[in-house]
């Protein structure tokens, strides 16, 4: 079998249910697999989604584990597997694939948010994300303009997918328990807003987060021209302002 490692955040799904539940988003709620044909799953561990994945037919599957212990039981388990592992952090990884592939996996908790933050840096090749998260942190990913919940990682997910919130995971379904619940979020691509710069849009918003409860037009003062700040949009708070409303702004920030 295998050790758990408290170091590496690791809490192995147990429930059958939920398993099956997760790989069956993939296909979208339409009945089907969706038509992709390459396949990430990321920190498999003790392969309570991987088991399923395999059996995919037509698709290029691969999964990245950063536990040396886990692959060698992977391995072993499923001899199929072999050459289909890539040891190391998703956070170090170049794309696995040459073109479009999908990403899905029991997201490491200690990790999540910089997971999201990869899932953008490959967003022009990815075609869906299923992933499970806290609850905090899918409840953030997924939390519209005005809620308390809405920040930074709302915005800059938002701007590139859509989000939607599936399912929760009770505790009692890991081994060992977390102290947390978890959910399931799907994200789709979608159209960009209308922004000056990919640079421009994160600085923003990342700005005016980092003091959310001013309002905007003392959290990025340093961004824009006296004049514009007068624009009464500028008196509200960063959580009230919609992700095209922060697109909007690039296009009037300084040089």
């Amino acid at each position: 079998m295998y050790t758990l490692k408290k170091s590496l955040g690791q809490h192995f799904l147990r429930d059958e249910n939920v398993s099956k539940k997760i790989v069956a988003a993939l296909a979208g709620g339409k009945g089907e697999v969706l038509p992709f044909k390459r396949l990430l799953e990321v920190g498999p561990g003790g392969g309570a989604l991987t088991k399923y994945l395999v059996e995919l037919e037509g698709i290029d599957f691969k999964a990245v584990e950063l536990d040396e212990e886990k692959i060698g039981y992977l391995l072993a388990t499923w001899p199929v597997l072999r050459g289909k592992i890539l040891s190391g952090s998703i956070l170090d990884m170049e794309k696995p694939f040459d073109g479009e592939f999908t990403v899905i996996g029991n997201f490491p908790y200690n990790i999540s948010s910089q997971i999201l933050f990869k899932m953008l840096d490959w967003k022009t090749d990815l075609l869906t994300v299923i992933g499970m998260f806290q609850k905090e942190v899918a409840l953030r990913v997924a939390a519209r303009e005005g809620s308390r919940t809405y920040g930074v990682i709302s915005v800059l997910i938002q701007a590139f997918f859509k989000v939607e919130y599936l399912f929760e995971v009770q505790e009692s379904s890991f081994f060992p328990p977390p102290k947390v619940k978890s959910a399931v979020i799907r994200l789709s691509p979608c159209p960009a807003p209308d922004f000056k710069d990919q640079e421009s849009f994160f600085l923003l918003v990342r700005t005016a987060f980092n003091q959310r409860r001013k309002t905007l037009r003392n959290a990025v003062r340093m961004l824009f021209d006296a004049e514009v700040l007068l624009d009464p949009l500028f008196g509200q708070r960063a959580e009230q302002l919609t992700v095209r409303d922060f697109a909007g702004l690039t296009w009037r920030m300084k040089p």
